[in-house]
C-alpha cells in the first residue's frame, strides 16, 4: 500500500503533466491561423441534432452543443479536443499502475504521450480525439477484466465501444482486431462469460437510436466510405501507411520499441500478449483498406504505456539512460514542432519547404505536394469568406427571402461561424448541410459562394433567372485552400428558385 506521500506525490505529477498539455495545446499555434474547415461543420451540428449524421455519428453534436453552451469561442472549441486528450493520457497512466509501473514509468507514460503526435490531433476539434481516448479506455477496461475478472469492467469496456461507436465508426476495426487476437490467447474463456452477452446488449442498446437512423436513411455511411474510398483512399499508399506510423511517433521510438521486446522477453506481459496481437491485427485490416495512417493512432497510448513500465524496469538505477530518453522524446518533439504544429506562418513554411517536403507534410489527399501541409492550408481564408458574405448578405432587403449557397462544407460552416449576421444559414449541397436548406418563403435573392474551378465564373447559367448579379469578391489569401473561391450576390429572381433548389437537392441526396 501507498503513503500517502507518494500519492500526493503522484496526484501532483498527474496534475501537472495535465496542465503541461492544455498550456501546450494553446501555446503552440500561431494566430495567423484560423478553426479547421471540419471544425466549422462540427460546430453547426449543435444547430441540428439527430440521432446521426452523414459525415460522423451523433456524439460530436452533443459536445458542439456544450461548445454553444459555453459561447463557441475558440477558446472552448480547442479545450474540448485538449480535454480528451487529457483524458487519454489519465487512461494511459492508469494502464501503467495496472501493469505496477512506478512513479518513473507513469512520468515516462504522460511525457511520450504529451510529446508525441497526439499533440497535433489534439488541437483540432474533429472526432479523432476522442476517438484515441475511447480506444484507450477499451484497451485499459479490458486488461482490468483480465486481471481480476470484475464485471464492472465488462460493462464498462462495452459502454465505451458503444460511445465510440457513436463518436467515430473508426472503433469497429478495433473490435474487428480485438477478436481474432483474443481468440488466439488463453483469454478467449471470456466468450463464456454470460456477463459479455450482457454486456454487448448493453453496448447495443446504447448505439441503437444511431442503427436504426442509418436503416431509416438508407445507411448513408456506406455512400460516405465510397465517397472517401473513391476521393481520398485511393490516393493512399500501402508504404506511406507503414511509414508514417513511424513518423507520428518517432519521438516515441524508444519506448514503443521497449513495448515490443517487453512482450517478448518479460514474461508479466505474456498475459496481455492480445494487446499487441490486436496491434498487429488492426494495423493489417487498416491496410487493407488502404485506410489514412491517422485512423491507426488509438493503438498507440496503450503500447505507450507497456514501453514505459518495462524501460523503468531495465533503467533502475540507470539514471543516464532514464535522461536520455526523456532528453531524446523533448527534443525530437522541439525539432519536428514546426512541421506538427501550426507554429510557424504560412511565409515561414514556405521558406523552409524542403524542411516539410522532406516527411511528406506537403502531401495533400489529392496525392500531390503543396506549398503548406493541407490542414494548414484549411485554417486560412475563412473569415475573408465570412466577411465577403456578410458585404452580399447586407445589400439584401428581405433576409427571409434569401438563400445562401456554398459549394462545400467548410465554407458554410465558416460563413455560419464567423458571420456577424446570426441566422445567415449558409448551406451546400455538400455533407449535412444538403439537409439543413430552410426556403419557408418564395426566394428572391441567391448568394452564390463558388470555387475558383467551377465551371461557370461569369455565372451566365444564373444570367436569365436574375434581374441582377453582381460579383461581391473573392478569397485574396494567397494561402488558403479555399483561395480564388468568389461569392455572388444574385438579385430579383423572375423563377420559382424554390423548386430548382429542391430539385437539385433531390438529385444530390439519390446521388448520396
Amino acid at each position: 500500500m501507498k503513503n500517502s506521500n507518494s500519492l500526493l506525490i503522484e496526484r501532483a505529477s498527474l496534475i501537472g503533466f495535465v496542465l503541461l498539455k492544455f498550456i501546450l495545446s494553446y501555446a503552440l499555434v500561431n494566430s495567423v491561423y484560423e478553426l479547421h474547415r471540419d471544425e466549422f461543420l462540427h460546430l453547426d451540428q449543435a444547430n441540428h441534432l439527430a440521432a446521426g449524421f452523414t459525415s460522423v455519428p451523433p456524439l460530436t453534436s452533443l459536445f458542439s452543443l456544450l461548445i454553444k453552451f459555453l459561447g463557441n469561442g475558440v477558446f472552448w472549441v480547442r479545450f474540448i479536443p485538449t480535454l480528451f486528450g487529457a483524458l487519454t493520457m489519465v487512461f494511459g497512466w492508469l494502464i501503467v499502475g495496472k501493469l505496477k509501473g512506478n512513479l518513473f514509468a507513469k512520468c515516462l507514460l504522460a511525457v511520450s504521450f504529451i510529446f508525441s503526435a497526439y499533440l497535433r490531433t489534439n488541437i483540432l476539434y474533429q472526432p479523432n480525439s476522442f476517438d484515441v481516448l475511447a480506444w484507450t479506455a477499451i484497451f485499459y477496461y479490458l486488461i482490468s477484466y483480465f486481471e481480476n475478472n470484475k464485471p464492472k469492467y465488462l460493462y464498462a469496456f462495452a459502454i465505451w465501444i458503444a460511445l465510440g461507436f457513436l463518436n467515430k465508426y473508426n472503433v469497429m476495426f478495433l473490435v474487428f482486431g480485438l477478436l481474432p487476437a483474443i481468440i488466439a490467447t488463453p483469454n478467449r474463456t471470456i466468450f463464456t462469460n454470460r456477463l459479455l452477452y450482457f454486456a454487448i446488449l448493453l453496448a447495443l442498446i446504447i448505439i441503437s437510436p444511431n442503427v436504426i437512423w442509418q436503416i431509416n436513411h438508407n445507411f448513408p455511411v456506406i455512400s460516405h466510405m465510397q465517397e472517401l474510398a473513391e476521393t481520398q483512399l485511393v490516393h493512399v499508399k500501402r508504404f506511406d501507411f507503414f511509414k508514417e506510423q513511424v513518423l507520428f511517433f518517432i519521438t516515441d521510438i524508444f519506448v514503443l520499441i521497449a513495448a515490443f521486446v517487453g512482450f517478448t522477453i518479460y514474461k508479466p506481459f505474456r498475459k496481455h500478449i492480445w494487446v499487441i496481437l490486436t496491434y498487429i491485427f488492426t494495423l493489417t485490416i487498416f491496410s487493407y483498406f488502404n485506410a489514412k495512417a491517422y485512423y491507426a493512432l488509438g493503438l498507440y497510448p496503450v503500447l505507450l504505456a507497456f514501453g514505459s513500465v518495462f524501460i523503468s524496469l531495465i533503467s533502475t538505477k540507470k539514471y543516464a539512460l532514464r535522461t536520455l530518453i526523456f532528453v531524446f522524446t523533448i527534443g525530437m518533439l522541439i525539432y519536428i514542432t514546426p512541421i506538427m504544429m501550426p507554429v510557424y506562418s504560412p511565409a515561414k513554411i514556405i521558406e523552409n519547404h524542403n524542411r516539410f517536403e522532406r516527411v511528406g507534410a506537403l502531401r495533400w489527399e489529392d496525392g500531390e505536394n503543396h506549398n503548406l501541409p493541407q490542414d494548414f492550408a484549411d485554417m486560412q481564408g475563412w473569415k475573408e469568406l465570412a466577411h465577403l458574405t456578410d458585404i452580399a448578405y447586407a445589400k439584401v432587403k428581405d433576409k427571409s427571402a434569401v438563400v445562401v449557397r456554398t459549394d462545400n462544407y467548410g465554407q458554410a460552416g465558416a460563413i455560419n461561424y464567423y458571420s456577424k449576421f446570426k441566422n445567415i444559414n449558409a448551406v451546400s449541397y455538400n455533407a449535412d448541410y444538403l439537409y439543413w436548406f430552410k426556403m419557408d418563403k418564395p426566394i428572391k435573392d441567391l448568394i452564390l459562394v463558388r470555387e475558383i474551378n467551377e465551371e461557370d465564373p461569369q455565372r451566365k447559367k444564373e444570367q436569365p433567372f436574375f434581374e441582377k448579379i453582381i460579383k461581391i469578391g473573392e478569397i485574396k489569401n494567397p494561402y488558403a485552400r479555399e483561395k480564388g473561391t468568389a461569392v455572388f450576390l444574385l438579385q430579383g429572381a423572375n423563377i420559382d428558385i424554390n423548386s430548382r433548389l429542391q430539385a437539385e437537392i433531390k438529385e444530390r441526396k439519390h446521388d448520396h
